[in-house]
């Protein structure tokens, strides 16, 4: 039984460590890659391990390793997330304040407005749908985002900075919307007995128009507590834990879930909570010190085993075929990968040219902004779960995360490659970066 356990996970390793370096080649990348590898080999996991069973002569329980591959995908997501908050901490984040609040509020409401009409425009009676398919355009991709702005080496700059922290901020806005959206509407059409979430819990009808404020106390409430209780607890417990110790990276772990856990009793999705917890923890020294050795061990263990399988379960998920389930979906697919891409790069656009970027720089912002994927499937699949959203709707969601987490990045990529742009502008670097830059460009 556990040898075709492990005959997949060779197999699965083989192909997200190998076929990306063949797709780089021609512009497609790596994370792109392991979701398109995710996409072909997620219809015939059965029959793969139908066949490796056939051939060892022993049966496994299908259900059991679909059951690990979605587990080690949601652990590479608390990773991805967390490490995306140690990257963003917030004295950088005010160092690129202006870049950052015009791109967080630009590629929000913009978006939003767009989603707005374009659901309005087929279901002009339905405000609470018109309001939650405004709250997918507005979201965007921290996990196409992040690993980008790796490959690109600008995690350093103001304009990665910028970038980072407002798809964040958006992502964070967008949930947040999602969750107003989800309590109005779940305790009529959603059993949520096994919900831990208190919102859930409660009446609101008994609340009435105290509801969104009480909402949105209670989750800055949950923000503020975390960015000021985390930092104090870590610097008290890593004094007490020698640099090489590797329990350091376990109290990393749970100090992560910890947040998280406290965040699904009120609601907060795990994305959100996995990187406020990143954040809080980015201001401890031990993460930047010691030849920032525990930051090396959290990144060798997200990056080296469990983000690919993040992306390889959001491909395995994904599902291509409904665009073929009618043709009259065919309207809603265009209006709305047409709306979001349009509407993305303008607002990316016009709020680094505001900042004082090149029209090139600004456009590449633009593009960056565009993927929709994590977050946007996992609130649609919550709309279509509790019937916020119709089917249709739903499905040109898929369309849309598929078009823009594959075809976009590719499109960055070639940009790039064709106008010959290089980030090596040394007064964008930030401060605490700089002799990072000089030593990298001897």
């Amino acid at each position: 039984m556990g040898l075709t356990f492990l005959i997949i996970f060779l197999i699965i390793m083989m192909l997200i460590t190998v076929i990306p370096r063949f797709l780089n080649k021609i512009h497609i990348p790596t994370v792109t890659a392991i979701v398109l590898i995710g996409i072909v080999i997620g219809p015939n996991m059965l029959n793969i391990i139908r066949a490796i069973n056939l051939f060892i002569g022993r049966g496994y329980p299908t259900y059991q390793i679909y059951l690990v591959i979605e587990t080690f995908g949601l652990i590479g997501l608390v990773f991805l997330m967390s490490l995306a908050g140690l990257e963003s901490n917030l004295k950088n984040i005010s160092r690129a304040i202006k870049p950052t609040i015009l791109l967080s509020l630009s590629t929000f409401l913009i978006p939003a407005g767009v989603g707005f009409l374009v659901y309005k425009f087929f279901r002009p009676e339905d405000f609470i749908g018109q309001l939650f398919y405004a709250s997918l355009f507005a979201s965007h991709s921290v996990g196409i985002v992040f690993p980008m702005l790796k490959e690109l080496k600008i995690m350093k700059t103001k304009f990665g900075t910028a970038i980072l922290s407002a798809t964040m901020f958006t992502d964070i806005g967008s949930l947040i919307l999602v969750a107003i959206c989800v309590q109005y509407t779940r305790h009529t059409s959603y059993n949520v007995a096994h919900s831990i979430s208190i919102f859930d819990k409660l009446d609101i009808t008994t609340i009435g128009n105290f509801f969104i404020p009480i909402f949105l106390l209670v989750v800055v409430s949950y923000i503020v507590l975390t960015l000021l209780v985390i930092p104090i607890t870590g610097k008290y417990i890593f004094k007490q834990i020698h640099p090489q110790d590797n329990s350091r990276l376990t109290f990393f772990l749970i100090t992560v879930f910890l947040v998280i856990l406290v965040g699904e009793f009120i609601g907060i999705n795990i994305i959100v909570g996995a990187f406020i917890a990143g954040v809080a923890l980015s201001s401890v020294k031990a993460f930047y010190v010691e030849d920032k050795l525990l930051f090396k061990k959290i990144e060798g263990a997200g990056y080296g085993f469990f983000i690919p399988y993040l992306f390889l379960t959001i491909g395995m998920k994904t599902d291509i075929t409904v665009l073929a389930d009618s043709v009259e979906n065919i309207y809603i697919v265009v209006f709305t990968v047409l709306g979001l891409i349009i509407s993305k790069v303008f607002s990316g656009w016009i709020a680094m040219r505001l900042a004082g970027y090149s029209n090139t720089k600004a456009i590449i912002a633009g593009i960056m902004t565009t993927p929709q994927l994590d977050a946007t499937l996992a609130a649609a699949t919550v709309g279509i779960t509790i019937g916020i959203m119709p089917e249709n709707f739903f499905n040109s969601i898929v369309i849309l995360a598929i078009i823009t987490s594959i075809i976009m990045p590719t499109i960055l990529k070639i940009y790039i490659k064709k106008f010959k742009i290089n980030f090596e502008d040394k007064e964008d670097y930030l401060e605490d970066a700089i002799d990072d830059y000089n030593i990298e460009r001897l």
